[in-house]
């Protein structure tokens, strides 16, 4: 993998960006990933540190997933922790295997339905069936996470 893009290419980008209508402002930023490997599991992030100094977060293994944006490198490292710790816990499920499965699925129909929507005109009862089976699927998770017993997770200040 390439860690680094010289100043030709970002102008090069920049004036096609420019040339498509945008308003580009490049910004020196610091990315930095993080990996961890736990029990076998890759567990990685990327951030990168912005113009106003502030940390936008992603993991983007074991499946993309933008987190957050934060203030302080403190606040960034304690929910990385808490996170790991998550996915530590996660490790003891003999369901964790389907759940990373699960997650890489619905990343991937969101990429079908996003494609889907930009590209065709759908149908409004199309639009409509596909609405009511997310709102089934978030009643089902809701009522999953009413009967399920919770994992009791380390305090990230404890390590």
């Amino acid at each position: 993998m390439r860690n680094i893009i010289n100043s030709a290419e970002v102008s090069q980008h920049t004036i096609k960006l420019q040339q498509m209508g945008a308003k580009v402002q490049v910004i020196n930023s610091t990315l930095c990933y993080v990996h961890f490997n736990i029990e076998g599991l890759d567990l990685e992030y990327v951030y990168n540190i912005n113009y106003n100094g502030n940390y936008f977060l992603e993991r983007i293994q074991p499946y993309p997933l933008a987190i957050e944006e934060f203030d302080t490198e403190h606040d960034l490292v304690k929910l990385i922790q808490s996170d790991v710790n998550k996915f530590r816990n996660a490790m003891k499920s003999r369901h964790v295997d389907r759940f990373i499965s699960i997650a890489k699925q619905i990343n991937k129909t969101f990429t079908t339905f996003e494609d889907t929507f930009l590209n065709y005109n759908i149908p409004t009862e199309k639009v409509d069936k596909i609405y009511k089976k997310i709102l089934a699927l978030e009643f089902e998770i809701d009522m999953i996470r009413e009967i399920a017993k919770g994992i009791e997770l380390e305090d990230p200040e404890d390590n």
